[in-house]
């Protein structure tokens, strides 16, 4: 099973946005936070740190956004302000903006119920480590009845450290309606600390963990409401979704998107007045202050014919940063 928060992610349509970056509960080895949103206030919205409520608003258009996930830290630690802009998505963009929230705390009931009459839909517990398979009875099983009560779908998200049976057992009992496993990973954020803990990359993989995964599978994923998350997905499927949903609403006539989401165009550094004589229409280029961004293949053209002397192919990122993949140089 695929909860609707997990299909707008695979759609790449999930704004993702970081309310709080510390969690005072724990301090666990696996958290794959950075160090630039460990333990600060600035809040996030995908790549664009928000400085105003304008800010969350232009990034959801930007990606023309069909919900948002909020995270973190810890979003109930935050809960005003995780409220807040729980109001500011639905108010601006209607009910059908689904919302969900991740949370290492119970939070309990008057949070379960701010958080819903706020506009959150979907919640997703990821409990301590240390406590997988002794829960029963705790306030990790009452809570997702409080969540239920107030209105929430209560989940569990969980990294896929090990297999554990205790989850099928909450979702049979119809406690929980999901469980998200995502693959073990590690980062920049957790390496060195997951590397002391005794864990170690796959062969031939970036950031997946060797070990448990096949294990989960065969206990776990046969289940019809557990989802496993490879790390292939969610950078084949959900990251380059979201950049081709970015990409589609933000290029310009002349940029080129590629099958990754990226951005391609040229860049030289003649004058308007220079394209002009050429015979460049208007709608192939884009004055700067210091350079000419022009259709790639028009400028490789130009350079082929020594009309222009110089310049250079750029791929970027269609995110606010505008991230520069690669330079070609063209001469």
């Amino acid at each position: 099973m695929i909860s609707k928060g997990c299909e707008q992610c695979a759609m790449g349509g999930k704004m993702v946005l970081f309310v709080y970056g510390y969690c005072d509960q724990r301090d666990c080895f696996y958290c794959p936070l950075g160090e630039n949103r460990k333990n600060v206030t600035d809040v996030y919205a995908n790549e664009r740190q928000v400085e105003s409520d304008d800010d969350v608003i232009a990034e959801a258009k930007r990606m023309d956004a069909l919900g948002t996930s909020i995270t973190g830290g810890e979003p109930q630690e935050a809960l005003d302000k995780t409220c807040h802009y729980l109001e500011l998505l639905k108010d601006e963009f209607g009910e059908d903006h689904h919302t969900h929230l991740y949370t290492g705390i119970t939070g309990g009931r008057e949070n379960m119920r701010r958080l819903s009459e706020a506009g959150l839909d979907e919640i997703r517990f990821h409990p301590p480590y240390e406590l997988w398979g002794d829960m029963h009875g705790t306030e990790w099983e009452d809570i997702l009845y409080v969540a239920r009560e107030e209105g929430l779908t209560p989940a569990f998200e969980i990294p896929g450290i090990r297999a554990e049976e205790e989850f099928l057992d909450f979702l049979d009992e119809g406690a929980a309606e999901f469980c998200n496993v995502n693959e073990f990973e590690m980062s920049d954020g957790n390496y060195r600390r997951m590397q002391e803990a005794g864990y170690e990359l796959q062969d031939g993989h970036m950031s997946a963990v060797d070990g448990s995964k096949d294990a989960i599978l065969e206990e776990m994923a046969d289940h019809e409401r557990v989802y496993f998350c490879t790390s292939v997905f969610k950078d084949a499927a959900q990251h380059r979704n979201r950049l081709k949903r970015m990409a589609k609403n933000i290029r310009r006539p002349f940029d080129e998107v590629t099958d990754d989401g990226t951005i391609v165009y040229g860049k030289t550094w003649v004058t308007e007045a220079d394209l002009q004589a050429l015979g460049v229409p208007e709608e192939f280029y884009t004055v700067k202050s210091d350079h000419v961004e022009v259709a790639w293949w028009l400028l490789e053209e130009m350079v082929d014919e020594g009309d222009v002397s110089k310049g250079e192919i750029v791929e970027q990122y269609p995110t606010v940063n505008g991230t520069v993949v690669e330079r070609t140089p063209l001469a």
